[in-house]
């Protein structure tokens, strides 16, 4: 990246480029859970062949994190990014083989259990909200090692409570349930709501999910209204 650093003490940063404690990892560490349990139920049509040792790469790489580091991300460590990559990067393969599962199912007309469609469709969508939050969060200012010790000037993701200093508390900072809030409401509304997207990998990031939720959500409901009735 191209980007240079930016000193926290210069007194012409903005209002929200600052230190911060850091996040706590236990709340992310619960919803890497979810999407761990969540692949593991998925019919086998719709997962690979070895998706089983793939959720115990996905729960050992988990723990690996937590046990290095249970509390809060207060520095930009690169070995625990790596892994935490890695781990974000694992999950996103296997999401995906089953929604390509998923969608070559629904073409050539072999899923004929509604409800099972409808549930499994629900399924791979909620994962893959939170694993592009995991993207954004990973990302944004350099993933939250990085933002806690303000060190990138330039926001990948634009908040309102960056454009006035009122419209927050002092020591505001995005957390990753901020990041899911974008996942979500990029997923359901095909487009940004609050949250801006101002470079380029945010913008195609965000152009991807929505292609996929689009894809997954309207192919998914068409081919279940029609089994249905």
């Amino acid at each position: 990246m191209s980007r240079k650093e930016f000193a926290p003490h210069n007194d012409h940063h903005p209002h929200w480029h600052r230190t911060h404690t850091g996040e706590h990892r236990f709340p992310v560490a619960v919803v890497v859970s979810i999407v761990i349990a969540l692949q593991t139920i998925l019919p086998k049509e719709l997962s690979l062949s070895f998706q089983r040792e793939i959720s115990i790469l996905e729960a050992l790489l988990l723990a690996v994190l937590l046990i290095v580091a249970p509390r809060r991300i207060h520095n930009h460590h690169i070995p625990l990014r790596i892994l935490s990559l890695g781990l974000t990067g694992v999950m996103t393969l296997s999401n995906t083989a089953s929604a390509v599962k998923l969608i070559q199912h629904l073409i050539n007309g072999s899923a004929q259990n509604g409800n099972s469609l409808l549930l499994s469709g629900a399924t791979i969508w909620l994962t893959n909200i939170v694993i592009f939050a995991l993207w954004f969060w990973e990302f944004d200012r350099g993933g939250p090692g990085s933002r806690a010790e303000a060190l990138v000037r330039y926001p990948d993701f634009l908040f309102p409570q960056m454009q006035d200093e009122h419209m927050a508390a002092v020591h505001w900072h995005p957390n990753f349930f901020d990041y899911l809030y974008i996942s979500f409401t990029n997923a359901s509304a095909f487009s940004p709501t609050d949250v801006l997207p101002l470079t380029r990998w945010a913008k195609m990031l965000m152009l991807v999910q929505s292609v996929t939720s689009l894809l997954t959500v309207g192919l998914v409901v068409a081919r279940a209204v029609n089994i249905l009735h």
